[in-house]
């Protein structure tokens, strides 16, 4: 939660100035600013978690997704957030090694992005993709285990951690709305940025959520493995029934040819017994007519 305090201090005639405008370092309101002020009260200013977050959360996790939280935000206003969510639970997981960290911690622990070649470390990110990699992939390792929050992160920091998952073989999707966003996202297998996002996060990404709703983002999830699981059946089906249907008719066009040598002979001297398989298929092609070609 951030707080705002708010107060007064009463001013004597032209004191700085006519309009009490002078703010600039070293005029007199900018002195006055600095003490003497009563105050009347703090106002408490948070962000609001829907409420079907912390169930998509869960969801993810029994599905094998993890999900990390990697934002600007400093480090304890991160942690209560991720605890709301359910990223981080109550019994003190936030205290263990390497489950908070800060973007400059993240960046020199696993020795940020150097060079295949020179082992130098890499200034700017993303031009030459296919030669960087991570400096200290064994502290890598430990993060991909552990890590659940980034705090304090920049566009660097989440570029570093979307390169570092990927090379140790993850499948990685990042959600985001803004601007320093947009190297991260384009560097995951799935960009997810959001309808309220910049236009450069949208250039970016994948796919734009139109509802700006973490849990329609575990509804793609759940659509992408439907379709693929839909898709792998309906090969291992086609892939038995042919395989099966072509040793029948193997088997059965020797036992003919073995048993009736009279009705072997009449299937055609060019086949020799063997089923002739004919599949018609019509080929078109631009500025020619179609054409019907058997094999």
């Amino acid at each position: 939660m951030r707080t705002i305090a708010f107060g007064y201090k009463d001013l004597k005639e032209n004191e700085g100035g006519i309009e009490h405008d002078e703010k600039e370092e070293g005029s007199k309101i900018y002195d006055i600013e600095k003490e003497g002020l009563t105050l009347i009260g703090i106002a408490g200013i948070k962000d609001i978690i829907r409420e079907e977050v912390p169930g998509a959360v869960q969801t993810c996790a029994l599905a094998g997704v993890r999900v990390r939280m990697v934002t600007g935000d400093n480090k304890i206003t991160a942690i209560a957030i991720a605890k709301e969510c359910g990223i981080l639970n109550d019994a003190g997981e936030e205290n263990e090694e390497c489950v908070c960290m800060e973007g400059p911690e993240f960046n020199e622990f696993v020795g940020s992005l150097v060079d295949k070649k020179t082992k130098e470390r890499i200034l700017v990110m993303g031009k030459n993709a296919k030669d960087e990699t991570i400096g200290n992939l064994t502290n890598m390792k430990k993060v991909r285990d552990k890590l659940k929050v980034l705090a304090r992160s920049r566009p660097n920091d989440k570029y570093i951690m979307v390169s570092g998952l990927r090379q140790l073989g993850d499948i990685v999707a990042v959600t985001g709305d803004g601007t320093n966003d947009a190297p991260a996202l384009k560097k995951a297998d799935v960009g997810f940025a959001m309808k309220t996002g910049t236009q450069v996060a949208h250039s970016a990404a994948d796919i734009i959520i139109q509802d700006d709703n973490f849990a329609s983002i575990v509804k793609a999830c759940k659509w992408g493995r439907n379709v693929y699981d839909n898709i792998r059946r309906f090969l291992q089906f086609q892939l038995t029934v042919n395989v099966v249907a072509l040793i029948t008719s193997f088997i059965g066009s020797v036992i003919i040819r073995v048993t009736s040598p009279s009705y072997s002979t009449s299937l055609g001297k060019s086949y020799h017994g063997l089923p002739c398989f004919s599949c018609s298929c019509y080929l078109g092609t631009k500025g020619r007519s179609s054409q019907q070609t058997t094999i």
